[in-house]
């Protein structure tokens, strides 16, 4: 993930606000929870402008544009796996309907992840240039 220092600095603190954010939204009743979340979004918040600061000092990126149309479809296809799943849990009260829903959702997700998402950043890859 990070190419430089300033950017590896920036994402382990993503990293540990992400972690403190969630452990003050796990004990949000308790005075100590509140602290933790505050905290948790000031690292975020923190993390995200320093990342801003220094996008000025990357270079070009090596990916021309793509078709954003296709990578939304394979977002929504990741999404639409996991929202099967999800609901699997709810349509079915037996084990066995909701091992099946869960195994078609991790296979419509991973379509997504492995056929839709790859067509759509290779369509406009530089070695094809």
């Amino acid at each position: 993930m990070a190419a430089n220092k300033s950017q590896g600095s920036y994402y382990t603190l993503f990293l540990v606000a992400a972690t403190v954010l969630c452990a003050g939204l796990y004990d949000i009743s308790s005075g100590i929870g509140i602290l933790l979340l505050i905290l948790g979004a000031l690292g975020m918040v923190a993390s995200l402008l320093g990342m801003l600061k220094i996008k000025s000092l990357e270079g070009r990126t090596a990916l021309k544009p793509g078709p954003g149309f296709m990578k939304l479809i394979g977002a929504g296809v990741c999404a639409l796996g996991w929202l099967i799943t999800l609901y699997g849990m709810h349509l079915t009260p037996s084990v066995g309907g909701r091992l099946v829903l869960a195994l078609v959702g991790i296979s419509v997700s991973l379509f997504g992840i492995i056929v839709v998402l790859p067509a759509a950043f290779n369509k406009n890859a530089v070695w094809k240039a």
